[in-house]
């Protein structure tokens, strides 16, 4: 085959350093917009992104051109610098050091997009610990619970 055609959908979940809760109302849409035009110059278009006050979710196509973890490192780092430009009370912003990372297939799209523009809603009766902990048991992940909530 002469072409390479991928399709890479992507659920993406990382949260505040120590789960702060610094994603306030008054910056939550700005820095979602941010995400997604970032997402966008990495062409990986953003499908939806969403969150909570500590925490934040993407659905996006990564580009068969750059791996998980760059991808990462970049949407991170810039949105931290952004986000530090938005006042002072944003100085000690920073995100986690680790991230989730979950394959979604075509037919699921629409429903972890609707689940990503649900989380206020979501997070009424559920914290993001226990969120999370569901995501890698659905997907059957191993870890340690030590490291993956600085």
């Amino acid at each position: 085959m002469g072409q390479s055609l991928v399709q890479n959908y992507m659920h993406i979940i990382w949260s505040t350093k120590y789960r702060k809760p610094l994603i306030t109302r008054e910056i939550e849409k700005s820095l979602h917009a941010y995400l997604a035009g970032t997402c966008n110059k990495l062409n990986s278009p953003a499908i939806t992104v969403g969150g909570y006050y500590d925490h934040i979710h993407i659905l996006c196509s990564v580009s068969k051109n750059i791996a998980i973890s760059k991808f990462m490192e970049q949407i991170k780092k810039s949105s931290s610098k952004w986000i530090k430009t938005k006042g002072t009370q944003f100085s000690n912003f920073y995100w986690q050091d680790g991230y989730g990372a979950f394959s979604v297939s075509p037919s699921m799209v629409n429903r972890v997009t609707a689940y990503i523009e649900n989380q206020h809603e979501h997070h009424k009766t559920h914290s993001f610990k226990e969120e999370f902990r569901i995501f890698l048991r659905n997907y059957k992940m191993d870890y340690d619970e030590r490291y993956i909530w600085d």
